[in-house]
């Protein structure tokens, strides 16, 4: 068993630039069914929910919502139909540096949604509006550690109301149980392999106040939370 008090930058075949259209698509639908199976998306929406019930959206305007490293899409399709259950106008942009993930992504959306997939480099991308919520979800852990804070910094610069990380947490729990369930389920070799490498690439709440300390955002406006199942979701919110 691995030691897992810090984290193990081992490489996930996903993130290898040899990967095929076909593997690169077929892995991320395995991976949209493991975020429905883990109530992966609950936080993310929970978190909007406390938002639009404090006030804090446009009612002038429409929400603009970047979800980086947005892999199949499958977040900002349950954002899509969240804003649209509430009557909420939105312009969503899925940013992603993997070409093939805006192509799966687009194959997958329903036509006239109003999301937008870009290919590019976060800190490379260059909005043409203010972004209202900046949001990742399973993306942060693909990260070293410089460019983690980078990004942290990155979001805080960029989000005009608001950010949100969802990401696991590393435990030895869920990294011996997730490779089990993985097998059982048959799930593509790419999520049984880079699966319980996600978790040892993941977080603590320690890790988490580090890096909020060292990208200059204070304890004092940005919370660190648990989720069940064994995930760490960090927020921030600016002041009204």
């Amino acid at each position: 068993m691995p030691n897992l008090s810090e984290r193990i930058m081992m490489p996930e075949l996903m993130d290898s630039e040899e990967t095929d259209l076909d593997t690169f698509r077929a892995c991320l639908i395995d991976l949209a069914r493991v975020n429905q199976l883990t109530l992966a998306y609950r936080p993310t929406l929970n978190f909007l929910d406390r938002l639009f019930n404090s006030g804090r959206l446009p009612k002038d305007r429409a929400l603009v919502i970047v979800d980086v490293g947005s892999g199949y899409g499958d977040m900002l399709r349950k954002v899509d139909r969240w804003a649209a259950r509430r009557g909420i106008k939105v312009k969503l942009i899925g940013l992603d540096l993997n070409p093939w993930s805006a192509r799966s992504a687009t194959e997958a959306t329903p036509k006239n949604r109003p999301i937008r997939w870009v290919t590019a480099n976060v800190f490379d991308f260059r909005p043409d509006e203010r972004i209202d919520v900046i949001m990742s979800s399973l993306f942060t852990h693909h990260l070293d550690n410089a460019s983690l804070v980078r990004f942290v910094a990155w979001m805080e610069a960029n989000a005009g109301t608001a950010w949100f990380v969802n990401d696991l947490h590393r435990h030895p729990l869920p990294y011996h149980v997730f490779g089990f369930l993985a097998r059982a389920l048959r799930f593509h070799y790419f999520v049984q392999h880079d699966g319980p490498i996600s978790i040892a690439r993941a977080f603590s709440a320690a890790d988490w106040q580090l890096v909020l300390a060292r990208a200059g955002v204070p304890t004092s406006v940005a919370s660190v939370n648990w989720y069940f199942p064994f995930r760490i979701c960090v927020e921030r919110v600016r002041s009204a």
